[in-house]
C-alpha cells in the first residue's frame, strides 16, 4: 500500500503563506520515513485564490530542495492552480529539469462538477509531457456532496486509464455526504462487505477490476 502525506492547505490558499510550517512539517516526516519506498510526498493541497509563478512554483522549488536533502528518490507530488484543476498553467511553465525527477504535478476533480472544461487541461498537459497523479476525486459534485454522476464519471476514468495516469478515490469514510465509500451506519474498521458501501463506495471499487 502506498500513503501520501499531504500538507493539506484549503482556506489559506497561497501556499506561500504557512511556508515555514510547511518547511517543518515535511523536514520532520522526510527524516522520519526516509527509506520507506512506499511514501509520497504532496507539498501543497489544493492551492487556490493564487498564481502558479509567483507563488506555487517558487513554492515547489523551495520544498523539492528541502525534501531532497533527505530523501533523494521517492515521488513529489506538486499542486496545481485553482484547486489542483489547472494542470495545463503547470504544462506550459514547469519547474526545471534539476528539480523534476520523480516529480509529478497533481489532478483534483469532481466528476459532477468538473468535466469537459477539465478533460481539456488534463489532455493539453498530456500532450506537453508533464507527469500527472490524480490524488483526489469523486463522481459527486465539488462540495463532496449532491448527486452522483457516473457518466461523466466513466470518460474520466477512460481519460485517465488510457494515459495511465493514477487515481485516487476521495474519501475513505462513513460521513454522511455523497463522496464517502461507507455508509453512515458502518462502524467497521476492517473486513467491509458490499453492503457496508455507499453507491459512490460500489462505483469507485468497480474502478479497479
Amino acid at each position: 500500500m502506498y500513503v501520501i502525506i499531504d500538507w493539506h492547505i484549503l482556506m489559506n490558499g497561497n501556499p506561500k503563506t504557512d511556508m515555514s510550517a510547511a518547511i517543518r512539517f515535511f523536514k520532520h516526516f522526510v527524516k522520519k520515513y526516509r527509506g520507506k519506498k512506499n511514501v509520497l510526498w504532496e507539498i501543497c493541497n489544493e492551492p487556490n485564490g493564487c498564481e502558479w509563478a509567483n507563488d506555487i512554483k517558487p513554492y515547489a522549488k523551495k520544498l523539492i530542495k528541502v525534501i531532497r536533502k533527505i530523501d533523494k528518490k521517492n515521488i513529489i507530488i506538486v499542486g496545481t492552480p485553482t484547486w489542483s484543476q489547472d494542470v495545463d498553467t503547470a504544462a506550459d511553465d514547469r519547474l526545471e529539469k534539476k528539480l523534476s525527477k520523480n516529480v509529478c504535478y497533481t489532478l483534483h476533480f469532481y466528476a459532477a462538477t468538473h468535466q469537459d472544461n477539465i478533460r481539456n487541461k488534463v489532455k493539453y498537459a498530456v500532450s506537453k509531457g508533464l507527469p500527472i497523479l490524480c490524488t483526489e476525486f469523486s463522481i459527486c459534485d465539488a462540495s463532496g456532496n449532491g448527486a452522483l454522476d457516473k457518466g461523466s464519471g466513466k470518460v474520466w476514468m477512460k481519460l485517465l486509464k488510457k494515459n495511465c495516469i493514477g487515481f485516487i478515490s476521495w474519501n475513505i469514510s462513513n460521513k454522511a455526504e455523497s463522496s464517502s465509500l461507507i455508509k453512515p451506519d458502518c462502524m467497521k474498521t476492517g473486513k467491509l462487505k458490499k453492503k457496508d458501501l455507499t453507491e459512490s463506495g460500489k462505483w469507485v471499487i468497480k474502478q479497479w477490476k
